[in-house]
């Protein structure tokens, strides 16, 4: 049973258990015959564990335990993703011990009714129509709400019941765009036919991403906004830059926080896997205390600003964030503005990171070492390209890495990315709202 291309089976004993990795996705309890429980977690080795010690004391797991021969784990990129592999997985394979969702009606799903000119997309707990797509099940009203709210962000609709001939709250906030209500009232039926198709094309997007299948979907958004950028059509581009970087987070966002002891222990394992994964290029590297990363924000070379995050030890350090507007206005490229932030960002009487990452590949790699050649500074430099994610190594070969995606090390490189991104989109709408440009 593979849902993913990272599926790893692991015989089920303590010692074995020991070996998973903690990190976030879907695990599996199976035997010869039968799958018996599928659960989810942000720290797979640890909830695998907790099972294993709670089946002395509790006749279910007791049973879940005795009953099955192997752990099966499914790495994902976000706890989000994780809760839709884990509600796809069991829909279609019904474990026994997962009993909510066999025997309980009170059972939860995602009922999208695709029959309709404005399709709905609601909770329910009713049983299967005939006329609707269902997804899940999912264990509760919170969950659900989440996954719908996240959505939204990137993909509105609405969820009005009926048709009126007044905009709708959530348009108004632009989570329902373009709205119903408006559509209705539109004479040119040639606009009001592509209206609609554009809200479909939206619960459409939205379907993939419940299915699980959102590399197609994002990369037509980053289509999308090339195309708007070249007809210069700005302020529809802001819109698809916005939902492109929520999405991005909403897949591959992880939790490092401080707030808690396993974050601490993650932020460790991963610093520690992390200083392992570099130092055969790096011979100095001893420790990774400070990490900083640059994130040049442009969106069609408006309102042009970078972004400076730090880890420290691992987690999230957010006194030391740092915002930049560039000032050169006639610069011209990502890689000019990049030169100009780290020669302001290395002026400044701030310590020195033990690694400076770069959001991209070897071009912005090769002007971070230029950057901080003329200026005597040694920095181990590293860039993190995309699609697929990989590192680029900041030497004389500018080499490229693509650890294993159970990499604790590599994933904390990406989880500084992502951070960097939210925080850089978080100050463009704050100078888009405020229209300083």
């Amino acid at each position: 049973m593979n849902e993913t291309n990272n599926a790893v089976c692991y015989k089920l004993s303590k010692s074995e258990l020991t070996k998973l990795p903690a990190t976030t996705g879907v695990y599996i309890f199976r035997n010869r015959k039968e799958i018996l429980y599928i659960g989810k977690s942000i720290n797979l080795k640890a909830r695998a564990l907790s099972h294993w010690e709670n089946s002395k004391i509790d006749n279910k797991e007791a049973a879940i335990i005795q009953n099955s021969k192997w752990l099966e784990t499914q790495i994902t990129d976000s706890e989000f993703m994780a809760l839709i592999l884990e509600s796809r997985l069991i829909q279609k394979y019904k474990p026994k011990y997962n009993a909510r969702w066999r025997d309980d009606k009170s059972y939860l799903y995602i009922k999208i009714n695709t029959k309709t000119d404005y399709p709905k997309i609601l909770s329910s707990r009713k049983e299967f129509d005939g006329k609707s797509k269902y997804f899940g099940p999912f264990s509760s009203v919170k969950n659900v709400f989440k996954i719908l709210k996240e959505v939204r962000r990137v993909f509105p609709f609405c969820s009005q019941k009926n048709i009126t001939k007044k905009q709708c709250f959530y348009s108004k906030i632009h989570l329902c765009s373009p709205c119903p209500n408006e559509i209705e009232q539109v004479i040119d039926l040639v606009l009001k036919r592509n209206l609609k198709l554009v809200y479909r094309r939206n619960i459409y997007s939205i379907i993939k991403v419940l299915e699980g299948k959102t590399e197609p979907i994002l990369n037509q958004l980053y289509k999308n906004l090339k195309k708007l950028s070249e007809e210069e059509k700005y302020e529809e581009a802001l819109i698809t830059r916005d939902r492109i970087m929520h999405l991005e987070t909403l897949l591959h966002k992880r939790l490092f926080s401080a707030d808690t002891a396993l974050s601490y222990n993650l932020s460790t394992q991963s610093t520690e896997s992390l200083i392992k994964l570099l130092s055969r290029f790096f011979s100095n590297l001893q420790d990774l205390k400070r990490i900083e990363c640059i994130d040049i924000s442009n969106f069609a070379l408006k309102q042009a600003t970078a972004s400076l995050v730090v880890f420290t030890e691992g987690l999230m350090d957010k006194n030391e964030y740092r915002r930049f507007k560039i000032k050169d206005l006639t610069l011209k490229s990502d890689f000019e503005m990049m030169k100009e932030v780290l020669e302001r960002r290395f002026r400044q009487n701030w310590p020195f990171p033990d690694l400076l990452v770069t959001d991209g590949g070897k071009p912005q790699v090769k002007t971070a070492l230029k950057v901080t050649a003329d200026l005597n500074i040694k920095v181990p430099i590293i860039g993190i390209a995309k699609h697929p994610d990989r590192l680029v190594i900041g030497n004389n070969s500018l080499e490229t890495v693509k650890p294993d995606i159970h990499h604790l090390g590599f994933n904390l490189v990406r989880a500084i990315r992502d951070e960097s991104h939210r925080f850089a989109r978080k100050y463009h709408i704050f100078l888009r709202d405020k229209k300083i440009v």
